[in-house]
């Protein structure tokens, strides 16, 4: 990556905040309404401690639910690409876990499981089908010309999956994968929210909810800066993993200039 890609966007959101700095100290606007980001930096130093630590946790649940979801989505649609009479029994059943919002699931998951075994299931639900489907289409989409010359050697059922359809599957797979990592940390977020206002929990969105009752809207920011600034080390995390397991044979991963 170029150094401007880099530079560019931080520009734009040094100035935003220098915006929001400004506008805040010129109109006068109370802590308790909007607080500014020099603020909200305070309450981040002031609180890193309690923040931290339910980081920690949301952070825990969230690589959880997307190890669950990979092994469980990848595993699936293994077995979905070896019949097609499976993919139709099952599939259906997929789409209803993904349509169905999870805001309306966690609360009935509350009443069941305990807050951090809810708050597990709802990370597990929302980033499963992105894997599952991805990696499904991805076995599907071998290229005609390659599964034609395995035919000619007559290649085993084993030596297709292993040499022909995984590495066919993983561009797929890596795409589900960098959404279904973003979609972990929502539906964590979702659940302790939903948590939260039952008075359980002790992740980020927990202390939103918290800070809310409290009127304490520069903890509220700080929390919610730290949720976005997690998901944007996930996402990065997880584009590093898909370059270097790309680069030098897929085109996603090759260099253009302009």
């Amino acid at each position: 990556m170029k150094l401007r890609d880099a530079v560019i966007p931080l520009a734009v959101f040094l100035a935003f905040l220098g915006l929001w700095e400004w506008i805040v100290a010129a109109k006068n606007i109370p802590p308790y309404v909007l607080p500014a980001p020099s603020a909200i930096f305070s309450k981040l130093i002031e609180d890193r401690a309690l923040l931290l630590s339910s980081l920690a946790v949301t952070l825990g649940v969230t690589l959880k639910a997307l190890a669950i979801a990979t092994t469980c989505g990848v595993a699936l649609a293994l077995l979905l690409a070896q019949s097609k009479w499976l993919e139709r029994a099952l599939l259906p059943f997929a789409v209803i876990l993904q349509v169905t919002p999870i805001i309306a699931i966690a609360p009935l998951l509350l009443v069941y499981l305990k807050p951090d075994s809810a708050v597990l299931v709802c990370a597990f639900l929302v980033a499963f089908f992105p894997i599952l489907s991805n990696t499904a289409l991805g076995l599907a989409s071998v290229d005609h010309a390659l599964s034609d010359l395995f035919d000619l050697y007559h290649a085993s059922a084993w030596q297709r999956l292993v040499h022909l359809r995984l590495p066919s599957a993983l561009p797929q797979f890596l795409t589900g994968l960098r959404i279904g990592g973003g979609l972990a940390l929502v539906g964590a977020i979702v659940a302790e929210l939903s948590a939260g206002a039952s008075g359980q929990g002790e992740g980020l969105a927990y202390r939103i909810v918290e800070a809310g009752f409290r009127l304490d809207i520069a903890r509220m920011f700080a929390a919610l800066a730290l949720i976005s600034a997690t998901g944007l080390a996930i996402y990065g995390a997880l584009s590093a993993l898909s370059y270097y397991l790309l680069r030098g044979w897929h085109e996603s991963a090759v260099e253009r200039g302009g």
